[in-house]
C-alpha cells in the first residue's frame, strides 16, 4: 500500500469532519439568511470549546464497524449493517435525528428493524413510501464506504448500496452511490468533471439524481463563472419546494455538483461555496470535502485553518459512552484495516502493526495528526502541540511540543479521558460519556527532552474532586528517548479520572521542545463507584438548549435513570439498560449491590458492547439467569434462587477468556464456557426486563 494512499484517506476522514464543522452552525438555512448575516464565509463562523457531536459522523463512525467484523468483505449484508445501527444507537435520543416515525428516514427505519423488519426492507419504498425513503440520509452517512475501496469505485458502489438500504430507498440509495463512487474515484482522478462523470455510471441514468448531476454539470459547461447564477439556478428548477418530506436528497445532491464544480478543485473555495449555498449545510459540505479531501491529500489542507480548531478531536452520540471520545486517527485506523481487507495490501510497517493494536494507541503517524492531545502552562510561558517527523519513538511521527519558558516553566501535555457538559458550546446530538481511563490501569508513553534541566512525571486528574494524582518525578538526559510506565493507585479516592498525561518542570529560561510517541495504556481496573458521589449532567447549553441530562459516568440505551438516596435507579417499560466503563475491557471482575424494586428480571451487565451484544446475570422470574444478547437476548443458563423485591442482593460475575462465573450473595454459583462466538472485551452495566425497576448502591471492578 502507497503513502500515498494513507495520506489521502485521513484527508478524506478529517476533511468529512472539518465539513461538518464548518456546515453546522447554518443547518437549515436558506442561501438569503447565510448572505445577509456572514456575507461571503471564508472559514468556520462559529468557535466551540469541543465541537459536539453530529449524525453525519455518527453514523459512518459506528456502522463501518460491521465490516471490521467480517473477514471477507464480500460476505456483508444490509443486516450486518443493521445489527450494527440497532447495537450502536441509544433508543430515541442522541446518535440521529429522532423527529418521528414517518417524518424522520432514520428513526422510521430504527424502528422498522426493532419491531423485526430486517433490512434491506426496513429503508425501502415499499414499507415507508417514497417521501420517506429518499430522504437525504442515504448520501450523508456513505463517506466511509467510499473511503475505505481506494480506486475501486465497483467495490465502492456495492458496499454503499447495502448500507444506504438499511435506512433509504430509490434516489437516495443512488445518491450514496454517487458520493461514495466520486470518493472512491478520487484517490486516482484528479479532475471534478471527470470524477463526477465516472461516478454517474454506477447509478440508473434515467433516475432523478442523475438527471440533475447532468443538469448541473450542463449549466456549468455553459456558465463557468459565477456560482451564484447556478444557485438561482438551482433554486428555481430543483427547490425544496419541487420535494416532499423534511430534507429531500435532490436539492442537496444539486448544491453538492454546483460546489464541486464552481469550487475548481480549491479546497477552501469548494467548501465556503458549499456553505453559502444553504440549505443542510452539514451533511452536503461533509460529502463536498470527503471528495475534496482525498483529492488533494493533507497537502490541499490549511492547518491553522481548518484542523487546528478541531483538535483531532471526535466527539459522537452512541449507546456507549467510552466510545463518544474518539480521535480522528483512531478512526482513520478502523478505515485502514478496512482498506487492508479490501485491497489484500497491508499498510507498511509498524503502521500495519500499530493499527492492530487492541488498546488506543496515539501513534502519531498521520500528517499533522495529534490526535486531541492538549498543552497548558501554569504561570509564564507558553506551549503547543503539532504534528512532526523529526523524531520518532517508534514508525515515522510523533508529538512535538514546543514553546518558552521565563523563570521555569510548570505544564501539562494529556488527553481528555472524560468530557463534562461544561468541556462544551451546545449540546448537539446528545453526547454522553463513560471514562476511558481508571485506577489500577497502567500509563505507557515515550518522551524526549531536547534540553537537559527537565524533570516529568506521569498524571491524572479528577477535577470533579479537584484531585492530582502523579508518578515520581523522573529528570531527563537531552536527547534520548525516555520510556515512562506508571500504575495509577487504586486506593487514592479517584472517582472519575477525566485528564491523564505528562507534567512538565522545567527551572531554566528559554526556548525549549519536547517529543511524545506512543501513549497508551493497559491493564484491569480496580475501582468502585459510589453513587453518593456521582451526580445529574446538566446538558442545557448552547442558544436553543433541549432537555438533555445525563448520570454522571453512565449513558442509557433505554429507560429512565436517576439517583435517588445515594442510588442509583433503573426503570422503564420493557427493557431498559444504562452502561458504564470501556468496551476495551478484557478479563475482570464486578461486583453490585442490587435491589429489585418491581417488574420481572434485574441483572448486571457485563462485556456488553452496545445495545445488542454482551452478556448478562441476575435475577428472573423463578430464580436467576446468564443472558447472551446476539442482536436478541438468550438464555444460556439458569439456576434456583429465591428472591422479594424490596430485598438487596449482592452479585458478583468474573470473566476470564469464554469463561464466565457468576453468585449472589456468595452462594448459587453458576459456571458457563461460552465457546461459540464469546464477547471477549466490554463494559458493564445495568439491565431490567419485564417493565422493571431496581436500585443499585455499589459497583466495584477488579
Amino acid at each position: 500500500m502507497t503513502p500515498e494512499i494513507i495520506d489521502k484517506l485521513y484527508a478524506g476522514w478529517i476533511s468529512k469532519a472539518v465539513g461538518v464543522r464548518l456546515g453546522a452552525p447554518v443547518e437549515g438555512w436558506s442561501f438569503a439568511e447565510i448572505r445577509k448575516v456572514y456575507g461571503e464565509i471564508d472559514g468556520y463562523v462559529e468557535s466551540y470549546r469541543n465541537f459536539a457531536a453530529d449524525d453525519d459522523t455518527n453514523v459512518p463512525v459506528f456502522l463501518i464497524q460491521a465490516l471490521d467484523r467480517l473477514s471477507a468483505p464480500e460476505e456483508l449484508t444490509s443486516q450486518d449493517i443493521a445489527h450494527e445501527l440497532m447495537n450502536a444507537s441509544p433508543y430515541e435520543h442522541g446518535f440521529f435525528w429522532w423527529g418521528g416515525y414517518g417524518i424522520s428516514t432514520e428513526h422510521t427505519a430504527y424502528l422498522n428493524l426493532m419491531n423485526g423488519i430486517a433490512a434491506p426492507a426496513s429503508g425501502s419504498i415499499l414499507q415507508n413510501g417514497s417521501t420517506v425513503a429518499e430522504q437525504i440520509g442515504g448520501q450523508i452517512f456513505i463517506d466511509v464506504w467510499g473511503l475505505v475501496c481506494p480506486g475501486a469505485p465497483e467495490k465502492a458502489a456495492v458496499l454503499a448500496e447495502k448500507a444506504a438500504r438499511v435506512t433509504h430507498d430509490g434516489n437516495a440509495v443512488y445518491g450514496g452511490i454517487f458520493i461514495a463512487c466520486c470518493i472512491s474515484i478520487a484517490y486516482e482522478e484528479n479532475d471534478v468533471e471527470e470524477i463526477l462523470k465516472k461516478a454517474l455510471r454506477f447509478i440508473p441514468a434515467d433516475c432523478e439524481y442523475a438527471r440533475v448531476v447532468r443538469a448541473v454539470m450542463q449549466y456549468h459547461q455553459e456558465n463557468p463563472d459565477h456560482w451564484e447564477q447556478c444557485f438561482r439556478y438551482v433554486l428555481e428548477n430543483w427547490g425544496y419546494d419541487r420535494y416532499p418530506g423534511n430534507c429531500h436528497i435532490i436539492p442537496n445532491a444539486a448544491v453538492i455538483i454546483l460546489a464541486l464544480l464552481y469550487g475548481k478543485g480549491d479546497y477552501d473555495r469548494t467548501l465556503n461555496i458549499g456553505t453559502m449555498c444553504g440549505w443542510d449545510t452539514d451533511c452536503n459540505v461533509g460529502n463536498i470535502a470527503a471528495i475534496i479531501g482525498v483529492r488533494g491529500g493533507t497537502a490541499a489542507i490549511s492547518y491553522e485553518k481548518w484542523l487546528s480548531p478541531i483538535q483531532d478531536l471526535m466527539i459522537c452520540s452512541g449507546t456507549l459512552g467510552s466510545l463518544n471520545m474518539q480521535d480522528n486517527a483512531q478512526i482513520t485506523d478502523l478505515l485502514l484495516r478496512q482498506v487492508e481487507k479490501i485491497t489484500g495490501e497491508n499498510a507498511p510497517e509498524p503502521l500495519h502493526s500499530l493499527i492492530h493494536q487492541p488498546q488506543r494507541l496515539k501513534h502519531f503517524e498521520y500528517p499533522g495528526s495529534i490526535q486531541a492531545m492538549r498543552a497548558r502552562v501554569s504561570g509564564p510561558g507558553a506551549l503547543s502541540v503539532s504534528h512532526t517527523r523529526k523524531k520518532a519513538f517508534s514508525g515515522t511521527g510523533s508529538l512535538c511540543i514546543a514553546g518558552t519558558s521565563g523563570n521555569g516553566l510548570q505544564g501539562e501535555i494529556y488527553q481528555k479521558t472524560y468530557y463534562f457538559p461544561s468541556d462544551f458550546s451546545d449540546s448537539r446530538y446528545d453526547p454522553a460519556f463513560s471514562p476511558i481511563l481508571y485506577p489500577g490501569q497502567t500509563l505507557r508513553l515515550a518522551f524526549l527532552s531536547e534540553q537537559e534541566g527537565t524533570a516529568v512525571s506521569l498524571f491524572v486528574r479528577d477535577s470533579r474532586q479537584g484531585i492530582l494524582q502523579k508518578s515520581d518525578s523522573v529528570s531527563l538526559s537531552a536527547g534520548k528517548w525516555h520510556e515512562l510506565v506508571w500504575k495509577i493507585p487504586a486506593d487514592r479516592g479517584l472517582a472519575l479520572i477525566d485528564e491523564a498525561g505528562l507534567s512538565l518542570d522545567r527551572t531554566a529560561a528559554g526556548e525549549i521542545r519536547f517529543f511524545l510517541d506512543d501513549f497508551y495504556w493497559t491493564g484491569t481496573p480496580d475501582y468502585e463507584i459510589r453513587f453518593e458521589r456521582e451526580n445529574l449532567e446538566d446538558w442545557r447549553i448552547g442558544t436553543h438548549p433541549g432537555p438533555h441530562f445525563e448520570i454522571s459516568q453512565f449513558t442509557r440505551w433505554k429507560g429512565i435513570l436517576f439517583l435517588e438516596n445515594g442510588e442509583l435507579h433503573l426503570t422503564g417499560a420493557g427493557d431498559s439498560a444504562a452502561f458504564t466503563g470501556d468496551v476495551l475491557w478484557k478479563d475482570y471482575t464486578v461486583e453490585a449491590e442490587i435491589t429489585p424494586l418491581s417488574g420481572s428480571g434485574h441483572y448486571i451487565l457485563f462485556r456488553a458492547q452496545g445495545a445488542m451484544r454482551g452478556y448478562a446475570f441476575g435475577l428472573c422470574e423463578g430464580g436467576a439467569a446468564l443472558l447472551k444478547n446476539e442482536n436478541g437476548w438468550r438464555r444460556l443458563k439458569s439456576i434456583p434462587f429465591s428472591w422479594e423485591p424490596g430485598d438487596r442482593f449482592s452479585l458478583r460475575i468474573t470473566v476470564e477468556g469464554s469463561s464466565i462465573r457468576a453468585q449472589i450473595n456468595g452462594e448459587a454459583p453458576l459456571f458457563f464456557e461460552d465457546e461459540e462466538n464469546c464477547c471477549d472485551t466490554g463494559c458493564i452495566g445495568l439491565f431490567t426486563t419485564g417493565n422493571g425497576h431496581l436500585k443499585c448502591s455499589e459497583i466495584k471492578v477488579f
